[in-house]
């Protein structure tokens, strides 16, 4: 067994994946500690610590531990990958005939162009995503885990007139004033960041296939409906889908890209005791 881990430190939570990638790579542990104010570096850590305790393995047999996102400074990793090309990556292990990535973050959106390898072809980001959307609900009352579902239930939506916090949130101020409801606030809201993301999609050339939602908004339904109500309205010939370990994209990525690093490596100092 040749065992490699992934840490992916993000904005809002920290996500870490134990992989054994001996022959037919296979998944043996999950972890995820949202950040909620505490240290990132910390709850990687500790992510990191927890994952290996469900798989049974320790650290001595960890080949390759790897960092995405935030995790660069993380001095007990062994290497480090760009978030773009880790969403990539295990967004195609994920979802095999996925084609486009748009991860969905706290502070951006990006939607990355791929191939059937993972390999990013093109990418386009924009600021503004998850973040406000956490602190609308937050002055709502409601959760983040119920944000999709009430948005669903809309009847009405209310049009957004920006994605910038400050302004979307004064936008919501004036709606609980005006009575308007919860799911047509967050109806209003999650088609104004479909709208935008969609922009994104065009702008990298995606014509065809799935396109795969990750980061922290990827299980956000109301966020998917709304995207797929976009793609048709913009005409375009793509499907707009998640998976149930969306979020953990980027660490799986770089857990699959340390292991191939782990291998190259290791094949080069074969060569060298050879010669």
């Amino acid at each position: 067994m040749t065992v490699t881990a992934g840490i992916d430190v993000g904005t809002g939570a920290v996500k870490a994946v134990v992989f054994d990638v001996n022959g037919e790579t296979r998944w043996l542990a999950k972890h995820t500690e949202r950040i909620r104010q505490r240290d990132p570096f910390k709850l990687a850590e500790q992510a990191l610590e927890d994952a290996m305790e469900m798989a049974g393995v320790t650290r001595d047999d960890v080949a390759y531990v790897a960092t995405t996102g935030e995790g660069e400074s993380l001095d007990f990793a062994t290497g480090h990958f760009y978030s773009m090309t880790t969403h990539a990556r295990g967004g195609i292990y994920l979802v095999p005939d996925a084609r486009s990535i748009l991860d969905i973050g706290a502070l951006h959106g990006r939607a990355i162009r791929i191939d059937d390898r993972g390999k990013v072809l093109s990418s386009q980001c924009a600021s503004g995503s998850g973040q406000f959307l956490e602190n609308i609900a937050r002055y709502l009352g409601i959760t983040q885990d119920e944000i999709g579902e009430l948005s669903q239930k809309a009847d009405d939506p209310e049009k957004v007139s920006s994605i910038c916090a400050v302004l979307a949130e004064t936008d919501v101020i004036n709606m609980v004033s005006r009575q308007v409801s919860a799911p047509n606030i967050l109806r209003g809201i999650h088609d104004s960041m479909a709208g935008r993301l969609v922009k994104l999609l065009r702008a990298t050339s995606v014509t065809s296939g799935q396109v795969l939602l990750t980061g922290g908004l990827a299980l956000d339904d109301g966020l998917l409906a709304s995207m797929n109500h976009a793609i048709v309205e913009q005409k375009m010939s793509v499907e707009a889908t998640s998976h149930p370990e969306s979020i953990y994209a980027g660490a799986i990525g770089a857990a699959l890209w340390g292991a191939f690093r782990h291998e190259k490596l290791a094949r080069l100092g074969r060569m060298a005791m050879a010669s």
